[in-house]
């Protein structure tokens, strides 16, 4: 039975945390590694959790960790040859912003600072509201909405100086339109 639970939580969460951590690392081959690891620490400390309505969020959790932990490691053993080929970006899924090329929204969000990436990230990608996003990062809900202001104003700013973009302005998605795009 335990073993069906397990399959039921990877079933359910595998694509929303490896879109997580394709946005954190920026490479999809770190981010299966940084899910993997994720699911291989529920395995061994998952049953600790008394709570299994906030399996999403420890699971969430733990994987940013796991993506320090190994920044830490990796920037102390950082190699010239790797710097090289770290010019990889994330990705976010096409149809976030209307009339605007997705690689350009790609390449943006990868240039813009880890601290407000990964709060943008977490809140437009995962729909995290901003307490879960003040959970998993371990920060003030004040600062996730500080974050996250920023982050916009940086984003809008790098999408604005793209010659790409329809006009050099970033085209707003209202709620409306937002819906009917996830359900369309």
């Amino acid at each position: 039975m335990a073993l069906s639970r397990f399959q039921d939580l990877v079933d359910n969460h595998y694509e929303a945390l490896f879109r997580f951590g394709v946005s954190l690392s920026g490479n999809v081959s770190d981010a299966a590694d940084l899910t993997q690891q994720t699911f291989f620490i529920w395995a061994k400390k998952g049953h600790a959790l008394r709570d299994r309505s906030k399996a999403k969020s420890w699971l969430f959790t733990t994987l940013y960790r796991e993506f320090l932990k190994n920044t830490r490691r990796s920037q102390r053993f950082v190699y010239q040859e790797e710097q090289m080929l770290e010019n990889k970006s994330a990705t976010i899924e096409a149809g976030a912003i209307e009339n605007l090329d997705a690689e350009i929204v790609i390449e943006s969000l990868s240039k813009i600072e880890e601290a407000f990436r990964i709060p943008l990230s977490l809140f437009y990608l995962e729909d995290f509201s901003y307490k879960r996003i003040s959970e998993t990062l371990n920060i003030p809900v004040g600062t996730v909405m500080s974050r996250l202001s920023r982050g916009k104003k940086h984003l809008r700013k790098l999408l604005d100086d793209s010659e790409i973009t329809d006009k050099g302005k970033i085209i707003p998605i209202t709620s409306t339109q937002k819906t009917q795009n996830s359900h369309g």
